[in-house]
């Protein structure tokens, strides 16, 4: 992706327990390998730790941050060009991992009918936590491409 753009964390979102609304925070603590501190997806070595969603398709589908169970909401980067590898940088400190697509749930159709449909390939990025520490609403984010995509493997 040679999409450059900085964008913004609007909304930070934890998910307490399983089929329960996501609760909306300013800050919450990123950890390495594990996620954020507090939500039920933390776990070491997990592949889906941190859901990374733009507020750019949340708008378009007419939902709310949190509302499709994203932790993290931005805006100003374009998502659909991210790649497993790719990093996402929040603020001064905290990076992540991409490391895929979310695939939408039959909860998505819960929330609104043919929403699962509707959602297919947009849903967000799953991520893994490289660099911990404080995420803020309001902390810019970008993507660059992996350090190993930048030394020759794209």
């Amino acid at each position: 992706m040679a999409d450059d753009a900085t964008g913004k964390v609007l909304a930070i979102q934890l998910s307490k327990e399983r089929r329960q609304p996501m609760i909306p925070t300013e800050t919450a603590t990123a950890i390495p390998d594990v996620g954020i501190e507090g939500d039920r997806h933390a776990q070491r070595g997990f592949a889906r730790q941190v859901l990374i969603m733009d507020k750019e398709t949340l708008d378009l589908l007419g939902l709310s941050p949190g509302q499709i169970k994203e932790n993290i909401t931005i805006e100003g980067v374009n998502l659909s060009g991210v790649r497993p590898g790719q990093v996402f940088f929040f603020g001064d400190e905290v990076t992540m991992e991409a490391t895929g697509d979310c695939e939408p749930c039959g909860r998505m159709d819960e929330i609104r009918p043919g929403l699962r449909e509707t959602l297919q390939g947009r849903r967000g990025i799953l991520a893994m936590v490289l660099n911990g520490g404080e995420l803020r609403v309001g902390d810019s984010v970008r993507v660059e491409p992996s350090p190993e995509a930048l030394q020759g493997g794209s």
